[in-house]
């Protein structure tokens, strides 16, 4: 061995990933520059929170982002990651709010500008967390052009939208239903609201008709919004009310009139099919309420505690009020019965507090006018969904999308440019701070107190991350991005608002392509979260595994857009792959001592077969890739590299590579071996970079990182008659392998092997592959014929691909002991056989299992019974040999 070879006996991720990422970035691998002269490749990484530590979805998303880039790095592109982060406007000020509690104290007692210089503290000695988790799994993105939300070219962007919106009235201040979260005091949006089941009742309320003795009864999950009742809605066709509609009921406890009308969005099935509207209270009430022109009554405040409203419920929280309306309700004796069921509840994103739709005055974008050519672009395929059934969802929400809120009652986030003249009443947008009134030239302002919805300014990313509104180079040469990669569950958080941004400002797409991946999930199907303790640290397992092992188990195994069960165990394949690779480079580099560049003698069989299956993989994987099935991608690299590469050519090549006797044979190997495995490694790079860069660095080879070496090409030099010539020796060879396996050989005794095969073409090629076969099948001796008459008497035999195979038996293995272990291995079947048969028969067992049960029973008794027939021909062989 070379005094300068260095690689280590085993491979200790810990020992080389700093290493080469500090090594990578130091040398400015990752940076991009503008040059025209090159074809561009350019992402946005999807921001972060600040708050946030990487979690897997993380992982996911940014392993499939940096495959991609790499790939597209070392194709030639000039290629631009952009990272940043998101100043997560709830979840930041949620934060330093909870350290000012601990301090004794809250927000309002330091004040709107301390505070928010508090905020910006934690943020620069907190938010780089989960920057500095991505640099550990190994994310290439241009660092120094990273970006954060509020940053000052974020937030010139905001402002300029903003205004420009304002401008168009495509925003606009009015009184709307929105979702008010209790704990958080700020409204969040429709899509930031998690719908889970929870168990409820549905209350069954008569409701007196005025001037009748007639009840109409209502069924309600919520009694406590009742004291804002102000219609009950029918359906028109439902002949049950029909006579009802136009009449008047009183509320009880309020005893106010209000009207019975009919409306088409009434479910008739549901409850009594006669509906309780509350406008203030519930969205669809909302609507319901401006068709039919209903007062709008809140009877809660913004601590969802009933306000004066509510009458003598006043100051109860809402949990409180339900309870005493319930039971006023039993008294009056018009609670009719209450039922039990599950339903969804609306609860807020981050804090799982129940929502309490509130009408309030907010800040609203018209999203009719901006979503259609949003829609448009995907419907004329100027922008493609990956997989393209995410296209239909994402339509379907921008056919049916209602005004956006962007308003949030926050103090941390893009103040709304918008003041107030407190003198003449005027309402100023502007993209500088006023001095003073336009109108009246009075200095007495104050701007809205309000905050921008976080997703405000993430969906102007793409095009605000390259200086826009300037019109920068960077613009010019990366804009519209090549792609965007992203989980399934905000392709309306994130997705649709960008693109409806970008068509608005830039007049184009914002990407070419989306490329959308699932969740991931535990290994029972749930989502990962604190309540469950089925959460798993990407960095724990970066510890201990590695961050390539991580990396190509979370993109492996899985389909485009679907959701990936996450199982520990595959972690431990993924990391046996790993070494499997290590071992087989130290393998090849331990053989290259003597190796000298350009000494190529000719090549045999097994050299054509492994160049054209490595072409054959380098054609495939970029096909993948090119199509983002980065999955199948790594799959296909999986198979080429554990199987062909490493369990056949490397076998196949050693003879030859000791062959001390044929130096130009040596040489011949040593020069096949370092072409497949330094190519191999270029392609595998993208998925498992440093411990590619490991591999590459002790190779004989020239180039500062393999990251900015070039890709891979396919040269022309498939041959399939060649891998059809190798593909039966190999079949061969296993199936000789499976009879001595069957048979129990010990793997150091040799066999005589005859093959007979009728056709001179397979006669030929297994007389190429003579040695081969007696190397790597354990044979004393390859007979080769062209008839069956050079049978053995007593034999095991396969047949494979128009070749029979024979084993003789006898001197082979110790016939009388294999004979009795064979039998007793028939005996035991047997026992099972009887015992899945007795099951299968028994009526209550198949009364009572479930249908699946029973079919995995009979799929039992079915392999059973396959074994103990195998079991009988297999003796049948020992008693004749």
């Amino acid at each position: 061995m070379s005094e300068e070879f260095k690689m280590a006996k085993v491979y200790e991720p810990k020992d080389v990933e700093g290493k080469w990422y500090s090594f990578w970035e130091k040398n400015g691998f990752f940076h991009a520059d503008v040059d025209e002269s090159q074809q561009a490749f350019s992402i946005v990484m999807p921001p972060p929170n600040v708050t946030g530590a990487l979690h897997l979805g993380h992982a996911i998303d940014a392993t499939i982002q940096d495959i991609l880039t790499r790939y597209k790095r070392m194709q030639g592109f000039n290629t631009l990651w952009i990272p940043g982060t998101d100043h997560a406007g709830i979840a930041t000020q949620a934060k330093v709010e909870e350290q000012l509690a601990k301090e004794g104290m809250n927000k309002h007692e330091l004040g709107r500008e301390k505070f928010l210089e508090r905020v910006w503290d934690w943020k620069e000695q907190y938010g780089g967390r989960i920057t500095q988790q991505l640099r550990r799994l190994g994310a290439s993105c241009d660092w120094s052009r990273e970006r954060f939300t509020m940053d000052e070219g974020c937030s010139k962007a905001v402002r300029e939208v903003f205004v420009d919106l304002y401008n168009k009235g495509l925003i606009y201040r009015g009184n709307y239903i929105v979702n008010w979260c209790p704990h958080c005091h700020t409204t969040i949006s429709d899509i930031e609201v998690e719908h889970n089941d929870r168990e409820g009742h549905l209350w069954h309320i008569k409701y007196p008709i005025k001037d009748s003795d007639e009840f109409l009864v209502v069924a309600t999950t919520r009694p406590e919004t009742m004291l804002g009742d102000t219609g009950v809605a029918v359906h028109p066709e439902d002949k049950r009310y029909t006579h009802l509609i136009g009449r008047t009921v009183v509320l009880p406890i309020v005893n106010r009139e209000i009207p019975i009308f009919a409306d088409d969005y009434v479910d008739r099935e549901f409850g009594t099919g006669a509906v309780k509207i509350t406008p203030s209270h519930d969205p669809n009430d909302f609507e319901m309420g401006l068709r039919h022109h209903l007062e709008q009554i809140c009877v809660m405040d913004k601590e969802a505690q009933m306000n004066e409203n509510a009458g003598k419920y006043q100051g109860m929280d809402r949990d409180e009020a339900r309870k005493a309306i319930v039971k006023e309700l039993d008294g009056l004796g018009v609670l009719v019965k209450v039922e039990t069921l599950q339903h969804a509840v609306g609860e807020c994103y981050r804090c799982s507090t129940v929502i309490e739709p509130m009408v309030s005055q907010q800040w609203f974008v018209k999203m009719e006018p901006l979503a259609k050519p949003a829609m448009e672009v995907v419907r004329d395929g100027r922008l493609e969904f990956v997989p393209e059934r995410f296209s239909k969802i994402y339509l379907g929400w921008l056919e049916n999308i209602r005004d956006w809120c962007i308003s949030r009652q926050l103090w941390w986030g893009h103040r709304i440019p918008v003041w107030y003249c407190e003198d003449c009443g005027a309402e100023i947008c502007v993209k500088e701070d006023p001095a003073a009134c336009p109108k009246c030239g009075s200095v007495h302002l104050h701007q809205d107190p309000d905050v921008l919805d976080t997703w405000f300014s993430s969906g102007l990313w793409p095009f605000s991350t390259m200086g826009w509104p300037e019109q920068t180079p960077e613009l010019k040469q990366f804009y519209p991005t090549s792609v965007l990669v992203t989980g399934r569950d905000i392709i309306f958080f994130w997705v649709a608002r960008m693109i409806f941004t970008a068509m608005e400002f830039r007049k184009e797409v914002p990407f070419h392509k989306v490329m959308i991946h699932g969740l991931v999930l535990d290994a029972q199907g749930r989502k990962m979260s604190k309540s469950l303790g089925n959460g798993v640290d990407p960095i724990e397992v970066i510890e201990q595994y590695g961050a390539d092992t991580l990396r190509f188990m979370l993109i492996t195994g899985n389909t485009p857009g679907n959701d990936l069960r996450f199982h520990p165990e595959r972690l431990e394949a993924t990391r046996n792959f790993a070494n499997k690779i290590w071992n087989a480079s130290r393998f090849v580099m331990l053989n290259l001592e003597d190796y000298q560049e350009g000494l190529r003698g000719e090549l045999e069989l097994a050299d054509r077969w492994i160049l054209s299956r490595y072409e054959d993989t380098v054609a495939s994987v970029t096909e993948a890739l090119d199509r983002f099935d980065l999955g199948d991608a790594g799959r296909l690299l999986y198979e080429f590299i554990w199987s062909e590469f490493c369990d056949w050519y490397i076998e196949l090549a050693k003879a030859r590579l000791y062959d001390k006797e044929n130096p130009a044979a040596r040489k011949t190997v040593q020069s096949i071996l370092l072409e497949v495995l330094e190519g191999t490694m270029r392609l595998l790079h993208p998925f498992m970079p440093f411990l590619t860069e490991e591999i590459w660095s002790n190779l004989p080879v020239k180039g500062e990182s393999i990251m900015i070496q070039s890709w891979p090409k396919a040269r022309g030099y498939r041959q399939e008659a060649v891998e059809n010539q190798m593909n039966l020796i190999m079949d061969v060879i296993k199936a000789i392998r499976n009879i001595r396996a069957e048979m129990n050989v010990q793997p150091g005794k040799k066999a005589e092997i005859l093959l007979v095969a009728s056709e001179v073409v397979n006669r030929e090629i297994l007389e190429v592959g003579r040695l081969n076969i007696q190397h790597l099948a354990g044979g004393s001796s390859v007979d080769i014929a062209a008839d069956a008459d050079a049978k053995p008497a007593q034999a095991a035999s396969a047949v494979v691909g128009g070749v029979e195979v024979y084993l003789p038996l006898r001197g082979l293995l110790d016939l009388d002991k294999e004979i009795a272990r064979v039998e007793k291995e028939i005996a035991q079947a047997k026992q099972e056989q009887a015992r899945f048969e007795g099951k299968l028969s028994n009526p209550g067992f198949l009364a009572k299992a479930p249908e699946q049960v029973v079919a995995k029973e009979r799929e039992k008794l079915e392999a059973i019974n396959t074994r103990i027939s195998t079991l009988k021909v297999r003796l049948q062989e020992l008693n004749e040999a």
